[in-house]
């Protein structure tokens, strides 16, 4: 008996990623939907990230840069996916506080590209 691995569908992959948002597992999301080599772009550059991030290690760290910078989320929301072909867009809200700072409400569009049943890259808008 021989045992196919099954690629995941662009709709498949979009809904996995918002349900694991909605859990605050973003690591996990990346683990199990990104490509190795995947990439992700901000709006812009901050002293604190780069315009653009690649490979998946990266992306994880960033990630977790990211946390480490969060002193405590209230809330957090992400809407179901628009799909495409290969392609997909999230609306993520998150109500936070960062560390030495006060609380805030952030919104952004994730656009996010697939290929091969993985994410290949992130982009983000304000």
């Amino acid at each position: 008996m021989t045992t196919q691995q099954t690629t995941l569908t662009t709709q498949q992959i979009a809904t996995r990623l918002a349900e694991l948002c909605r859990l605050g597992q973003y690591e996990a999301a990346q683990k199990e939907l990104y490509a190795d080599d995947a990439i992700s772009i901000e709006p812009y550059e901050t002293p604190d990230f780069a315009k653009e991030t690649k490979g998946l290690d990266a992306i994880i760290e960033k990630g977790r840069k990211f946390e480490a910078m969060v002193e405590e989320m209230h809330s957090n929301s992400v809407s179901e996916p628009l799909v495409a072909e290969n392609s997909f867009a999230l609306v993520m809200t998150m109500d936070m506080t960062m560390k030495g700072k006060s609380r805030m409400k952030m919104g952004e569009l994730g656009v996010y590209q697939v290929k091969d049943g993985k994410i290949i890259s992130e982009q983000f808008y304000m």
